[in-house]
């Protein structure tokens, strides 16, 4: 059976959206650090988001599994001219847009950033290719909040109004079976 194993990065500490910024991760709780590299299975491959936070956090759960190289296209959603700047100024400055990217997640997108829809292009494409390139295997793909919920709605047949009301935290894994059917095993457990 193929599995995507999909782990959110450590904590970045930002109080703001931070999609392609380069923030580092918090990686002190080595003690859920160990029990998330001991829950994956030891013979997947490892992959992560070319994002700093993504890397350090695949690096410390490797834990001798084979590593293949980042991917960009694995990164956060991109939010543009709102990246770095915290829920209540981006609503302050233009509310029925903020609204609509996260109610009604589809072609809206933030400005010079990505809607919901290019991110689920983008992603999925990254994972349809690591599945063709490694059939039969497991993937432990370390990425961020919109990328796994991306693939966690895939699984699920949701639209993006029904993945947003997930909630995945740091460290957290969710587990998708790809084999024979595309379904979601588990959702942002936290071990």
């Amino acid at each position: 059976m193929s599995r995507l194993f999909l782990v959110r990065h450590g904590p970045t500490h930002a109080k703001s959206m931070v999609g392609w910024s380069d923030l580092p991760a918090d990686l002190s709780d080595t003690a859920a650090i160990a029990r998330l590299a001991q829950h994956l299975p030891e013979d997947a491959l490892v992959i992560s988001s070319d994002l700093i936070r993504a890397v350090h956090t695949a690096d410390a759960i490797q834990n001798g599994r084979d590593r293949l190289p980042h991917d960009p296209d694995l990164r956060e959603i991109h939010f543009g001219e709102w990246e770095l700047k915290r829920w209540v100024e981006v609503n302050d400055s233009d509310p029925d847009h903020v609204r609509a990217f996260w109610e009604t997640p589809g072609d809206v997108a933030a400005p010079g950033g990505e809607s919901w829809n290019a991110v689920v292009a983008r992603v999925s494409g990254a994972v349809d290719r690591l599945m063709n390139t490694h059939q039969d295997r497991d993937l432990v793909i370390v990425a961020h909040f919109g990328a796994i919920l991306t693939q966690i709605a895939r699984a699920e047949g949701m639209s993006g109004a029904q993945a947003f009301g997930h909630k995945i935290d740091n460290l957290s894994v969710s587990t998708i079976r790809t084999q024979p059917d595309w379904g979601a095993e588990a959702i942002n457990q936290v071990l």
